[in-house]
């Protein structure tokens, strides 16, 4: 963790500001100094690359706020007068739109890496329930973003998905009205959601906030899962960490740059490019990519509000894995049977993201039934009985033997799963 700050100002003015408000000394103590594992590999970089994409997002949205006209007449017009009149409109709205792909893209990676390497387990369960919270704010907000264009898909995305709201007992219909701003969705829905919209990714900047400053507190997880025990366990996170991030950084913005440049149109939904009319539903209903695994799990249920509760399950269990998972070794990577479960829930998340994608029909809703109890056997059953019964592989005893190898110190071996490692430094 970051202690005492060691910044000191080089000139009389630096000096008297640092000592009135000491910005440049959190700085300096939490980006510069700040002790990281040595052993951190890319997967460590999406960190940077996500708070990179939501200044980008936000810089994005509010510019293209100035120009678009949250009605029902006029936002669909409104958003062609971007593309086609705005200095840079395509350009601002590609890179909003495919931003937010980027940006999701982005967070599965981040989240991927921090199940597998065990990085919601003691003493990160807060940084990761506020990750959760970042990923549940997220999805709002960009659901509401896709139905800003106004196109079909935007209006009959918006129809269904508020509609789920109603099976909710007692106070569902109360809520739906409130969400249309009236008895069907229409305009006041369209204002609603651009006031939101526009919200929202504030309050993800501020949880983000939280978010880093619970990460500095235990400091970073690592892929041998064990805590920093000596200053050879650890490197500055500059120059180090800054110049690794910036590669990686590099490389995630030429293939996001491929996307609005070459492709601008790839993830787009050829239905909503014909403005939304309330009298002619399309054939097939498609969210997001994004979006497809629980939509896949929400379709899969016959019954309407067991549907909604299994889709909001599935996001809600991330927030219960430092319990759910019992086991006291961190890294999947010593972890045997844990990788074969781990490999198998991914494949599942694929398998219903493409099911979602399928009309709702025959053989694609037995599959996603199928997939669906794999999903909740792999949190609920399959994690928990793990911890009392894999036997792990060889753990190092510290940062700097995992890095050396056979050419370290010698390795701690658990006797069995409910034997704790060294994982608490």
């Amino acid at each position: 963790m970051s202690g005492p700050s060691t910044y000191v100002p080089q000139s009389a003015l630096g000096r008297w500001f640092e000592k009135r408000l000491p910005i440049m000394g959190l700085v300096h103590s939490s980006f510069v100094v700040f002790p990281n594992p040595r052993n951190l590999n890319y997967f460590w970089t999406f960190g940077g690359i996500l708070s990179f994409m939501l200044v980008a997002q936000i810089i994005t949205g509010v510019t293209l706020a100035m120009h678009y006209v949250p009605d029902a007449k006029l936002a669909f017009d409104s958003v062609e007068h971007i593309m086609r009149d705005v200095n840079f409109g395509w350009l601002l709205r590609y890179s909003h739109a495919i931003g937010a792909t980027m940006f999701f893209l982005a967070v599965y990676i981040h989240m991927l890496r921090g199940l597998y390497y065990g990085s919601y387990k003691e003493p990160r369960e807060v940084l990761w329930i506020l990750g959760v919270i970042i990923f549940l704010l997220m999805m709002a907000t960009a659901f509401m973003g896709y139905v800003l264009p106004w196109g079909q898909m935007s209006f009959w995305g918006a129809t269904v998905i508020t509609n789920l709201f109603s099976a909710i007992p007692l106070v569902g219909s109360t809520i739906t009205t409130w969400l249309w701003g009236g008895y069907s969705v229409g305009g006041p829905t369209l204002n609603r959601f651009f006031a939101l919209h526009y919200l929202l990714p504030f309050m993800i900047a501020g949880v983000v906030v939280l978010h880093v400053w619970a990460l500095h507190v235990p400091g970073s997880n690592n892929p041998a899962g064990v805590e920093p025990q000596t200053e050879k366990d650890t490197l500055p996170f500059h120059p180090y960490f800054t110049a690794k991030d910036a590669f990686a950084l590099s490389c995630f913005l030429v293939f996001f740059a491929w996307f609005v440049f070459f492709v601008p149109d790839y993830f787009l939904n050829p239905a909503n490019v014909i403005e939304a009319n309330p009298l002619v539903t399309p054939q097939h209903i498609v969210p997001e990519w994004y979006f497809l695994p629980y939509y896949a799990i929400l379709r899969a249920v016959p019954n309407k509000l067991i549907g909604v509760i299994a889709m909001f399950a599935s996001i809600g269990l991330f927030a219960f894995l430092p319990w759910l998972d019992t086991s006291k070794i961190r890294s999947g990577k010593y972890r045997p049977l844990f990788r074969i479960f781990f490999w198998a829930f991914v494949a599942c998340v694929i398998g219903l993201g493409y099911l979602g994608s399928m009309p709702p029909e025959g053989g694609y809703i037995i599959a996603s039934r199928i997939l669906l109890s794999y999903y909740f056997i792999f949190f609920i059953l399959i994690l928990p009985m793990l911890g009392l019964f894999e036997t792990p592989s060889k753990v190092p005893a510290s940062i700097a033997e995992a890095v050396l190898g056979s050419g370290g110190a010698a390795y701690v071996q658990p006797k069995n799963a409910a034997a704790e490692p060294n994982t608490k430094g």
